[in-house]
């Protein structure tokens, strides 16, 4: 097994030649990179703190993290805080919630300006929405007899933008469930008795959002969303006519037909390679930081090329 270095090395002897005269040995030492470009933390629904996945990506080995939080910026500062103490680099990033054809679909943002007032302005206003979703959301859980109020949520999970995960969270610790699987099956799910669907926008609407932000937009892991050719094609042609610039062909998930199918996509559409774990901690204990479940592997170059892509936007 190679050792978890910051560098992924590979030595590999090219030639060995023996002669009475000469010995020659040509040794090739490729450096590679890895990177995780999908990440969460305890300001949506990972477990980890910024500084706590900093900590971990160095131990990991890999050169940089994007933090990819649902609709919030709120924990780039102590991500970028902790990064500067370290030598992993930080993206600024943001995965934001949208809607196509009744299917949720995902947009990540990376390269952000956290700062721009139209981003944040628009994450603003998503995390009102969530706001009164979770507080309709408490109501339907008190109805059918399970006492959960919106200001316990926000005692519990006070830097969090409160998502349906920590919902799943309580009911497990307070044993009304056995697990988060069966939190979403029995009332989290959509048609279930306690989910509240809420505003979301057109996903070439968050493209625009996030490219007013000096970002790059990446549809976020596709395979997901379990969409036949037509749909997919469809929701393609939707977030490229913005012009999206990449697709999650790379993720913990995937299988290997589930990677060469998104490459596919990905070379007939025009669009950049990104990748990642979409790690949550303990939320998700199969997965892990840069490994997801033990083969996940996003080269730098994809980073490259996402960045030379933003700066485009600057």
């Amino acid at each position: 097994m190679l050792p978890r270095t910051q560098h992924f090395t590979l030595v590999i002897n090219l030639l060995y030649i023996r002669h009475p005269l000469l010995n020659m040995c040509a040794e090739m030492r490729i450096v590679m990179e890895k990177v995780d470009l999908h990440v969460h933390s305890t300001y949506s629904d990972g477990t980890k703190t910024p500084k706590e996945l900093i900590e971990i990506a160095e131990k990991e080995g890999l050169s940089a993290i994007a933090l990819t939080d649902h609709d919030t910026l709120d924990g780039i500062p102590a991500a970028l805080a902790a990064s500067d103490k370290s030598p992993v680099e930080l993206i600024p990033g943001v995965e934001l919630s949208t809607n196509f054809d009744r299917t949720e679909v995902h947009i990540v943002g990376l390269f952000l300006d956290y700062t721009n007032n139209e981003i944040n302005n628009y994450l603003a206003k998503q995390r009102q929405s969530r706001i009164d979703r979770n507080i309709q959301m408490c109501q339907k859980f008190c109805d059918i007899g399970i006492n959960i109020t919106y200001d316990k949520m926000c005692e519990l999970y006070p830097d969090a933008v409160i998502t349906r995960a920590h919902f799943a969270d309580y009911l497990v610790k307070n044993k009304y469930t056995s697990d988060r699987n069966e939190a979403f099956d029995r009332y989290l799910s959509p048609g279930k008795p306690c989910y509240v669907s809420r505003h979301k926008v057109d996903p070439k609407d968050a493209v625009n959002i996030i490219h007013a932000a000096h970002g790059v937009a990446v549809l976020a892991h596709p395979v997901l969303y379990h969409l036949g050719k037509e749909q997919m094609n469809a929701l393609l042609d939707n977030v490229c006519s913005p012009g999206i610039d990449g697709i999650e062909a790379i993720y913990s998930t995937y299988k290997p037909a589930d990677e060469r199918y998104i490459r596919t996509l990905a070379k007939e559409h025009n669009l950049l390679i990104s990748g990642g774990s979409d790690y949550h901690g303990d939320n998700k204990p199969h997965i892990q930081l840069g490994r997801g479940m033990g083969h996940l592997f996003v080269p730098s170059e994809v980073l490259d090329n996402l960045r030379k892509r933003s700066l485009s936007y600057k």
